[in-house]
């Protein structure tokens, strides 16, 4: 067979996001005719509730998805991040279904948008593409258990620290856009509950608040303050999907 260069489609050169970085050539050339290069600014809901679920989005680079279900009182509470790590909409549904929670654009950032039908098409092609989305949704469904055990058995201060440092390996910057408002919603408490924890921080040398951001001073101490929920589901895409889950040197600008 001759020597095709258009058929090559080298990591380096594809959106920054891991999933799609992991696929050999030809089963990444099933879906990139069918991209749509995004931009989405912070809060931008790609999903409400009900809604049917038609696209799949691939977060890029420092862009990150949150998903959101709302309680009894009509307030929102955020479950998980999904950075270059994954993708969030019909990971693995033959059809359209509509969506539980409610997906945003936490950070702004890149995003590679992909109709349902030509992904559920390049499944059907390739026994590759079929075990990575598979893969991934099972490490999705271990993040989403690992999220319920640490609200359940963990304190405020340790699920704080590993909010920050799960925002800081996906952005891969020590300033993180979080203001107290977003990171109480992470943590499901009042923003007076967070502020006290953000100002212990700030007294340990752990961290900076400035206007709309943390600036993150001492990784390892904000890491021992941390449960070790990040890590559990590290070690889990480490098992399950290796070379995907972000590592915290990784370039993402």
């Amino acid at each position: 067979m001759l020597h095709n260069p258009a058929r090559e489609h080298p990591a380096e050169t594809r959106p920054l996001n891991n999933l799609l970085r992991v696929l050999k050539d030809e089963d990444y050339g099933l879906l990139e005719p069918h991209f749509q290069l995004l931009h989405r600014n912070s809060d931008h809901v790609m999903y409400n509730p009900g809604d049917n679920v038609d696209n799949v989005y691939f977060p890029c680079g420092p862009a990150l998805a949150s998903f959101l279900v709302a309680n009894e009182d009509g307030e929102d509470t955020e479950t998980i991040l999904i950075g270059r790590e994954g993708a969030v909409g019909g990971i693995v549904s033959a059809g359209r279904l509509p969506a539980f929670s409610r997906i945003i654009v936490k950070f702004e950032g890149p995003f590679v948008g992909l109709k349902l039908t030509e992904l559920e098409a390049a499944k059907q092609k390739s026994r590759a593409v079929r075990q990575l989305f598979a893969r991934y949704a099972d490490c999705l469904v271990a993040q989403m258990l690992q999220s319920i055990t640490c609200n359940a058995i963990h304190s405020v201060d340790q699920r704080a620290a590993k909010w920050i440092i799960a925002t800081m390996e996906r952005t891969g910057d020590h300033t993180v856009p979080l203001t107290h408002e977003q990171l109480a919603r992470m943590l499901g408490v009042g923003r007076s509950y967070t502020s006290r924890v953000m100002q212990t921080f700030k007294a340990e040398g752990i961290l900076e608040t400035q206007r709309g951001s943390l600036l993150v001073r001492d990784h390892s101490a904000l890491h021992a303050r941390s449960c070790k929920c990040n890590d559990a589901v590290k070690h889990h895409f480490d098992a399950v999907l290796k070379d995907v889950y972000p590592e915290p040197d990784q370039d993402v600008h």
